[in-house]
């Protein structure tokens, strides 16, 4: 398990490409959408957009690193590593756990370099004293979603497929999420659709424990997370030991 761990870890570093290209998104919605929409929020009374939008971002890139890790699965069995891997005499559930620790610390790792970005950009903080509550923030979210992501890759063989459903499902769980709208006094229909979004808990945990605005308790959306994340793990691992290669 520990041995899968470190080699998620180095299979993702040598992709320089990758790591360009998944730092590129949020850099451009920092920029574009902080200091274009900025002045707008500012006028409405929302205050300063960059501070609001910055912890949606973090979790936005650790989202997408996340969830296409499920990726690595079907390319795997495409090419016969997989086999490799699961005649090994490890049980599965290890394998599985150590793909998604991997996994789940690159996209942690990625959160915490844009969490340094955006304060390059000009995000600013106001509760250092919680900061161990957004790191923990940040990794049960990688570990959240590298799960789901695992779950739905075990349960496909084909790889443009599943593709076409992560861009299906990961765009409205961003959008959903509050991570570019405040969360008060939303539409009944887009309500629900907020309340029912894993990630719009993992955003309100960033935003009250980095800038003091949450929408809900603190608690609260720690303890769905936590939750979550458990419930993930046993669905995606049982998946994982269904897989027929």
């Amino acid at each position: 398990m520990y041995i899968l761990w470190l080699r998620q870890i180095k299979r993702y570093s040598r992709s320089r490409s990758r790591i360009v290209g998944s730092l590129g998104q949020p850099l451009l919605f920092l920029v574009a959408l902080g200091f274009g929409f900025g002045p707008v929020f500012e006028k409405a009374g929302g205050g300063n957009y960059v501070q609001f939008l910055a912890p949606g971002i973090i979790a936005m890139s650790i989202l997408f690193t996340a969830m296409f890790s499920g990726v690595e699965i079907i390319w795997d069995r495409q090419f016969g590593f997989l086999k490799e891997t699961l005649v090994a005499p490890v049980p599965r559930l290890h394998i599985m756990i150590g793909r998604t620790l991997g996994s789940a610390t690159v996209a942690f790792l990625q959160g915490i370099v844009v969490f340094l970005i955006a304060m390059v950009v000009g995000f600013r903080p106001d509760q250092w004293a919680l900061l161990p509550v957004t790191l923990l923030t940040m990794f049960l979210l990688a570990l959240l979603f590298t799960a789901f992501g695992t779950a739905l890759a075990s349960l496909m063989e084909d790889f443009h497929g599943f593709q076409l459903i992560m861009n299906f499902l990961v765009m409205p769980l961003f959008f959903l999420s509050g991570a570019l709208f405040p969360l008060e006094d939303l539409p009944p229909l887009l309500d629900v659709l907020t309340r029912i979004d894993p990630l719009t808990y993992g955003i309100d945990a960033l935003r009250g424990s980095l800038i003091g605005m949450g929408h809900y308790p603190l608690v609260l959306d720690m303890g769905i997370l936590t939750l979550l994340v458990v419930a993930l793990m046993i669905t995606g691992s049982w998946l994982f030991s269904r897989i027929e290669v």
